[in-house]
């Protein structure tokens, strides 16, 4: 777990109530039976500050989410609405994103498919160097080439990798050019989506291990986006829990992990296995997640709560701060968790 010490002010990112509507249009079957397009509300007032040299994670069950607000910050997706912010400039609207061109490239992703993001057609050498050209840093052709030879040395390959294509190389490998590509374009931020679910666990550490040690080097900020609490323990200084397109609860990850507040946390926790043999109590999650096509009135986890009563199943619960945690939960305002 992550102990570097932050200055509270010094954030780099800022999201302000993100909103990502999708709309699902029924087909000539569902306009034949009368059925109307829907919006689905696949990110819903979503608000969270990222500081620099810091992991930020944000985990949950498949479908809640997390994934679509990567996409929102990087810029693969529009918002619908909300407010984001990167060294305070604003970046919420492809103009916004034009207008502040440098803010916007010191946002880099890396993808959770290492098989599927990098070009089969093209050489690796080709693949690390296009943003370097795209963005302009470099020129000169030799300048270029360094440049490549020198990311390749940082994610722990050889020069000489670059003259091969993707389908060469293993998993952890071209995660590590997927790393270097993303470190071509001298980010400050790097939005990492599920980096390392697709590989083996041995290689899964070594991937790790060498994103905290670039983060260490080079004073990367990290966003990440996970559903394996070990890695999120791991990894991250804060942690955002998301359910069905909403944070639900966000703390320090110390705080997350020892003392949960939203009975959601807790569920997710009480999954991990036992290795220590506690005999602590635990409540399992029940259920599945609800379609976000007819989710559920009020809080979204009511079905699947133990403590819901009818407030829970009325009104949709706002964030509060309890010291440095946020939690949207009335079981948790009105003291009964």
């Amino acid at each position: 777990m992550s102990t570097q010490s932050v200055p509270q002010g010094d954030v780099l990112l800022s999201a302000r109530n993100l909103k990502r509507y999708f709309g699902m249009n029924p087909g000539i079957l569902g306009r034949v039976l009368g059925k109307k397009a829907v919006n689905v509300h696949a990110v819903e007032n979503v608000s969270f500050d990222v500081r620099r040299g810091e992991t930020f994670s944000l985990v949950g069950e498949s479908g809640c989410g997390k994934s679509t607000v990567a996409r929102l910050i990087v810029g693969l997706y529009p918002l619908s609405q909300g407010r984001l912010t990167v060294q305070g400039s604003d970046l919420s609207t492809p103009h916004a994103r034009k207008k502040h061109a440098r803010e916007q490239a010191q946002l880099q992703m890396i993808f959770q498919d290492p098989y599927a993001s990098l070009n089969p057609r093209m050489h690796v050498r080709n693949i690390i160097a296009e943003p370097i050209r795209f963005l302009q840093l470099e020129r000169d052709t030799r300048a270029i080439d360094r440049r490549v030879d020198e990311l390749l040395r940082q994610v722990g390959l050889n020069p000489s990798d670059g003259q091969r294509f993707p389908h060469e190389f293993s998993g952890g490998q071209r995660q590590r050019i997927s790393i270097a590509r993303a470190l071509a374009g001298k980010p400050s931020f790097l939005i990492c989506d599920e980096p390392t679910s697709a590989l083996d666990v041995s290689v899964q550490a070594q991937i790790l291990n060498l994103m905290k040690d670039l983060q260490a080097e080079i004073g990367l900020t990290y966003l990440l986006i996970s559903h394996n609490l070990a890695v999120v323990y791991h990894m991250s200084a804060r942690v955002g829990v998301m359910y069905l397109g909403r944070i639900v609860e966000q703390a320090s990850t110390g705080e997350i992990f020892n003392a949960p507040r939203h009975p959601y946390t807790r569920m997710l926790l009480d999954a991990v296995p036992d290795l220590a043999m506690t005999q602590r109590e635990r409540i399992p999650i029940a259920g599945d997640v609800p379609s976000p096509l007819n989710p559920p009135t009020g809080c979204a986890f009511h079905p699947r709560c133990p403590f819901a009563n009818i407030r829970c199943t009325l009104e949709v619960p706002e964030p509060l701060p309890y010291g440095d945690a946020t939690v949207s939960c009335h079981g948790v305002e009105e003291g009964r968790l």
